[in-house]
């Protein structure tokens, strides 16, 4: 299904032509009804002459509730223009025109509305007036559709659903890049139900029970259940208008703008870089001085703005901005906004993010969309961080990460000169980071020898240690390690040359025989054996007889009960 925003000057019909269109009245509000004048967004639905449907999204014409248009405007396929052929194009047809191209609407249809209070002349003036205001935007080739859709008469209506038939035909079905995003547009509380949401999904499919994050909250709730347009659902996927309602969250804690996303999936920012084409009827410059509010999504947010690589950007000109938000906004490249200066109370622009977490000083800033720009800033950047920086899933360079060639050779040559200079002794693995050590996996001129890296060429001082050869030919007791430096013990150890327990160090073969030991001790005495008795069975000594028998304990071989060893889990033959 489609979602179409309706556009145009106040009081040109917008809301009226939706009921005509669905028998749905968009406008909610007692006080709307009473006005005729619509404040906030409308919704209805209808299905077209050909099956297919089409979500309505009536916004206010009127300038003072702008902020409520850009709302609703923010996540539509396309646009029913509206404009009165008794009063023809007005400021805000002209605002809300350029509105839609900033946001990158694309397809639209022209509904020419109340013609029944016109006559042939006026009608055919009101048609040239509106195709002189939209030649060279997205709207100079959309139909102009003569329409009167009053309470009394109506007429025109069966070919406007034609050219919307047209329209939802031309206008490319949203993508399910398995990213699903809803701004929230409206929130209320359902008796018996809790917390409701509505907004326009986009991205990806959202299912009953899935888990989401809402707006900057940290905390993830639960999709108790979906609906659109009164119909309940398992799931539902994107360019539908949904009502989601969620578990574990109080309908004071989501507003409007904020955005329901699966969380593990963004980088939420509140800082991002962007481009921004500057409206041409302005008649000041933009600088970083103003009160500035953007427009992302269904929300509105107080806004610093940083031009990029100049001062300012002229009127009809375009630049780079960088944007400071007050709240984490979940984002992707991609994404159109608005920006309104408050103080003036005027629309001044807007653009396309670029980039969500810039890294670079504003200085020095260049952003564009270009992931081989994105990755030579960061240097090395894990697959799953970028494609939660780009929204695109990307093919890991070198391990997990996407890193360019030069990066690759520059930490290749760092960490083969580092073990190089640690000469024979080598280097601790640990003493690498991720990075590093994915680099080592790749390197045929180094070897990773018990959690120790050296060059393959190095000599090895540990290789055929005299103080191994000392305690394998002592055997049950191995003499003190008095006069060994301590450095090349310990290296000893961790390469599992040498058993070290309580001050006395072993060979590994002599564990293995003391455990053979303890089971013909334990078959001869079943209730257990005592450390004399291990001593005079392996000629060895109290000082050596304990550490080893320690040793046995720590392995499970033998279980220490009061002065005797019984059987653990792990001797021999059980």
């Amino acid at each position: 299904m489609r979602v179409v925003a309706t556009a145009g000057h106040v009081d040109h019909g917008k809301s009226s032509l939706v009921l005509a269109l669905t028998g749905t009245d968009p406008d909610r509000f007692e006080e709307e009804k009473r006005r005729g004048l619509t404040i906030d967004l409308g919704f209805a639905h209808v299905d077209l002459p050909s099956g297919e449907g089409i979500s309505f999204i009536d916004v206010p014409g009127h300038v003072r509730f702008l902020r409520n248009m850009l709302a609703g405007v923010g996540a539509v396929d396309a646009c029913l223009f509206v404009v009165a052929a008794t009063e023809g194009w007005k400021p805000q047809s002209e605002e809300h025109l350029r509105i839609l191209e900033l946001l990158g609407v694309r397809h639209g249809v022209i509904a020419l509305t109340k013609v029944d209070l016109v006559d042939d002349d006026w009608r055919d003036i009101a048609v040239l007036e509106v195709l002189d205001h939209v030649a060279g935007t997205f709207l100079a080739d959309a139909p102009i559709v003569p329409v009167a859709a009053g309470p009394t008469v109506q007429f025109g209506l069966d070919d406007l659903r034609m050219a919307l038939d047209t329209l939802v035909a031309e206008t490319p079905a949203a993508h399910d890049r398995g990213r699903p995003r809803l701004w929230v547009d409206r929130v209320f509380a359902a008796r018996g139900s809790g917390t409701v949401v509505t907004g326009t999904l986009s991205g990806g499919t959202l299912a009953v029970d899935d888990r989401v994050a809402v707006g900057s909250r940290h905390a993830e709730v639960r999709v108790r259940s979906l609906q659109s347009h009164g119909q309940t659902l398992g799931s539902i996927g994107p360019g539908n208008r949904v009502a989601i309602n969620l578990a574990g969250i109080e309908q004071t804690e989501v507003q409007r703008g904020d955005a329901v996303v699966h969380g593990a999936q963004w980088l939420p920012t509140r800082r991002f870089d962007a481009s921004l084409q500057v409206l041409a009827r302005l008649d000041h410059d933009v600088s970083r001085r103003g009160a500035y509010v953007a427009y992302i999504g269904s929300g509105e947010f107080p806004a610093k703005v940083r031009v990029l690589g100049s001062e300012v950007i002229e009127p009809g000109g375009s630049g780079l901005v960088r944007l400071h938000l007050e709240t984490d906004l979940a984002l992707l490249p991609g994404d159109r906004f608005i920006l309104r200066e408050s103080g003036r109370g005027e629309t001044i622009g807007g653009g396309e993010v670029l980039d969500i977490q810039p890294v670079l000083p504003a200085s020095k800033a260049r952003p564009d969309r270009d992931v081989e720009r994105l990755v030579r800033e960061r240097g090395w950047v894990r697959v799953d961080d970028l494609q939660r920086l780009t929204g695109v899933d990307h093919e890991p360079t070198i391990g997990g990460w996407v890193v360019l060639p030069e990066a690759i050779d520059r930490l290749t040559e760092s960490v083969r000169a580092r073990v190089q200079q640690a000469g024979a002794n080598g280097i601790d693995v640990a003493a690498f980071d991720d990075r590093e050590r994915t680099v080592l996996a790749t390197l045929d001129d180094v070897a990773i020898d018990n959690g120790t890296v050296r060059a393959v060429a190095a000599p090895d001082p540990l290789a055929d240690h005299p103080f191994v050869a000392a305690v394998f030919t002592g055997w049950f007791t191995p003499p003190d390690a008095t006069g060994v430096d301590r450095n090349e013990l310990r290296q000893l150890v961790k390469r599992g040359l040498l058993i070290e327990r309580d001050g006395v160090c072993f060979h590994p073969g002599v564990i293995d025989a003391a455990a053979d030991v303890a089971a013909d001790l334990l078959a001869a005495h079943p209730d257990g054996f005592t450390v004399a008795q291990f001593r005079d069975a392996t000629g060895s000594s109290r000082k050596h007889s304990l550490p080893l028998l320690a040793e046995l304990d720590g392995r499970g071989v033998t279980r220490r009960r009061d002065d005797v060893r019984v059987a653990g889990p792990r001797l021999p033959g059980r």
